[in-house]
């Protein structure tokens, strides 16, 4: 008799249930190998579908993160073209009609009211006309690409890069803009793309931060720390800001204390924290601590070597411009641009360089936000940018860093192609602007989307913020739809719920 956890020989199969017969084995074998095959094919050529998708789109990939190692190197979920990232991020709104975005009709209707928007208003109030740029646009390199006379040195740089020409953003405010670049929201609280580059691949070197963020020698942008903070993932992948003349703070030894003193004793802590973590086995929390301990105490030996600018050459210092004696925020900023190429050849995963500060200085205001007087005030800060920046690009090519460094340059948004009403400067303007990439895993030179005739929305390969995370992320060999970390209640990611490769720009 059978049990009743057997079926008889001669029962009839329950609804919905098939016996396989050995004619039917036989078949399905057949083609259960043949589809074997095929997914080893597909495997090969990285066409295999990326695993079964969750509720909420594909299945995430967390990194094993040890908390005793937060930094250690962790594999990309793909083949990657860029090891290293540095983000230039012009603080202030940098005009994109004004640099890399040129408007022959701009240029023809120079005074006229803009067609069909000559009673526009915007962030600040009414619009005047239509203004071309006060600086000459020119053709640069071997491609021809029109650039102003307001960055001549990174002009002569063009066929070294990608242009960006229809992003995109949320909002015309300064600090909500500062954050949707950095983080892909306009609030507070989110991970900024180096926390989410570190949290997923970690870094090649454990005696220097992982994430090094380079304020401007003037002070932070508006949205500050925002700009590099962690958000909700682990505190140890937030940026460390320092620059090069103002070191990390409480990391310098006290000068009372000699060097072998100071040795000694952090090979005592050493000891202790290490039986200490033996007595308490999985504390993931002491573990961590313990590991920014012992990463200060590297980082006291690592920092003031990597940050020390006097072994660099005197041509070097000259190409950078660190050496200008009559523009002192130029030359400071440039030995910012020259402590980023150390970074990175130190195997520092994420720059972040600003050029830009929210506070004001006695050269007026100090970031890049023209609203009343654009050309006394560019023609500062054209020059501080300049050359600085275009001799990191060619610092880094002849040194062979671009082969892995993606260079990434943004603004928070654009400006108006119009003058403010009874103002001499633009205002704000989300509706489309320029970013441009040079380095890693890009074509160069290469121009991508466009705004309209006169500058002021993107109208040809409209992409948005979350477009650019989206690459910069694929680049690093991440997928931006798989970097997730579940917090209060949701999967969380750099591109919220939006976002696609920009696969048209890449090499």
């Amino acid at each position: 008799m059978a049990s009743r956890h057997q079926q008889p020989i001669n029962a009839q199969p329950t609804p919905g249930m098939h016996l396989l017969d050995r004619r039917r084995f036989l078949g399905q074998t057949a083609t259960g190998l043949g589809s074997i095959a095929f997914s080893m094919l597909l495997a090969e050529e990285q066409l295999l579908a990326e695993g079964a998708r969750s509720v909420g789109g594909l299945s995430p990939i967390r990194p094993e993160i040890d908390p005793g190692q937060p930094f250690a190197p962790r594999s990309p979920h793909l083949p990657a073209a860029a090891k290293n990232v540095i983000v230039i991020f012009c603080s202030g709104a940098c005009s994109h009609v004004d640099t890399f975005d040129y408007k022959p009709e701009l240029i023809r209707r120079h005074g006229q009211p803009m067609p069909g928007a000559d009673k526009l208003v915007t962030f600040q109030g009414q619009q005047g006309n239509l203004t071309k740029s006060p600086w000459k646009f020119r053709p640069r390199g071997q491609s021809g690409k029109m650039i102003s006379d307001l960055v001549p040195h990174l002009g002569e740089l063009a066929d070294d890069i990608c242009f960006l020409h229809s992003v995109t953003g949320k909002t015309n405010t300064h600090g909500p803009g500062e954050n949707y670049m950095s983080t892909g929201f306009t609030l507070d609280g989110f991970p900024s793309m180096g926390a989410w580059a570190t949290y997923a691949l970690g870094s090649s070197n454990q005696n220097l931060p992982a994430y090094v963020a380079i304020p401007d020698p003037r002070g932070t942008p508006q949205a500050s720390v925002n700009n590099w903070g962690p958000g909700f993932l682990p505190a140890a992948f937030q940026g460390t800001d320092f620059n090069a003349n103002h070191p990390i703070r409480n990391l310098k030894r006290p000068e009372a204390v000699a060097p072998e003193k100071d040795k000694a004793t952090r090979e005592f802590l050493n000891a202790l924290n290490a039986r200490h973590l033996e007595r308490f086995p999985g504390d993931n929390d002491l573990a961590a601590r313990i590991a920014s301990y012992e990463l200060a105490a590297r980082m006291q030996m690592a920092v003031p070597e990597v940050s020390d600018l006097s072994t660099e050459s005197a041509e070097t210092l000259r190409m950078y411009g660190a050496d200008d004696a009559e523009n002192h925020l130029k030359a400071a900023y440039a030995r910012n641009c020259i402590l980023a190429r150390r970074l990175v050849e130190q195997g520092v995963r994420f720059v972040q360089l600003f050029n830009g500060a929210y506070q004001t200085g006695g050269e007026g205001v100090s970031n890049w936000d023209g609203h009343k007087a654009l050309e006394k005030q560019y023609s500062v800060h054209g020059p501080v940018l300049d050359q600085p920046t275009a001799a990191l690009l060619k610092d880094m090519k002849r040194r062979g860093l671009l082969e892995d460094t993606l260079v990434v340059w943004c603004t928070e948004f654009g400006r108006m192609p119009t003058f403010q009403k009874g103002a001499s400067g633009r205002d704000h303007n989300p509706e489309g602007f320029t970013c441009w990439l040079a380095g890693a895993g890009v074509k160069a030179p290469y121009t991508f989307g466009a705004t309209d005739e006169f500058g002021y929305k993107a109208a040809e390969n409209v992409i948005d913020v979350h477009d650019f995370h989206a690459t910069i992320l694929h680049l690093l060999g991440l997928n931006h739809e798989r970097l997730t970390y579940y917090y209060n209640g949701l999967e969380r990611r750099l591109t919220d719920v939006h976002g696609h490769v920009i696969n048209e720009i890449l090499a």
